[in-house]
């Protein structure tokens, strides 16, 4: 959830709280919750390490290294009391787990978690704690450049692909991010050139119009649709 990544932790909290209320189930959000409420000592173990950081690296990748998963890179960052996630120097000492990836992983699991308590009820009318597909979408954008930084590129694209179809305005919450999308729009487009090829127009013009939702400037798909519909419409003329 962005607001967790640059460190809003109460405003976070209570989105995910209601979000979680929404969705129990979402395994994702859960983690996240037990990275948020529970004390990072017992969630990675009082014994640690220092790891000076180099080029490139984040609380994501380094959780990654270290803890099995970018997608733990909340109880990291409050393993080290980090004001802002998304904000990593280089040459910062981090404090890292002493155990290895596989005894942090047994340690978190097997930590107690609250449940998330339930939302005063007037909260529905505060619209900075509404869960919605904004909320859905930037949540979705999180897991997206956790599985990327897993090495699980296809899913990363399909993850951005259901986040951008919930929110198409979605602003990218990093570098890493913005190249994703570049590299999902590049893929439909592509998709949509082998459809209109085979003539299947409809679906080559569905593609284009998603290409157009998230990047009203994406120029091959603007000049690619445009020769799509005026085929269709002489297709029709026969």
């Amino acid at each position: 959830m962005k607001q967790l990544q640059v460190g809003h932790y109460a405003k976070g909290r209570k989105q995910l709280r209601r979000y979680l209320e929404v969705h129990p189930d979402d395994r994702y959000a859960r983690d996240l919750w037990r990275q948020l409420t529970v004390n990072p000592n017992k969630l990675l173990g009082a014994h640690s390490r220092m790891h000076v950081v180099q080029p490139g690296e984040s609380y994501g990748t380094l959780a990654a290294k270290y803890l099995g998963s970018a997608t733990r890179f909340l109880a990291l960052a409050r393993y080290n009391h980090a004001d802002n996630p998304s904000v990593l120097q280089l040459g910062q000492k981090v404090r890292v787990p002493a155990d290895s990836p596989a005894k942090v992983r047994a340690t978190m699991a097997a930590a107690p978690v609250e449940n998330p308590e339930p939302a005063p009820s007037n909260a529905a009318a505060a619209p900075d704690d509404a869960s919605g597909p904004v909320d859905r979408a930037e949540q979705l954008q999180s897991q997206s450049l956790a599985l990327l930084h897993e090495g699980h590129k296809k899913q990363a694209l399909d993850r951005l692909g259901q986040a951008l179809d919930l929110d198409p305005k979605l602003k990218p919450s990093d570098h890493d991010a913005s190249t994703l999308r570049k590299q999902l729009l590049t893929s439909y487009h592509q998709r949509a050139i082998v459809l209109y090829r085979d003539q299947k127009l409809d679906p080559a013009i569905a593609l284009w119009n998603r290409v157009l939702a998230i990047d009203p400037n994406y120029e091959p798909a603007i000049v690619y649709r445009a020769r799509a519909r005026e085929l269709k419409s002489r297709l029709k003329q026969l």
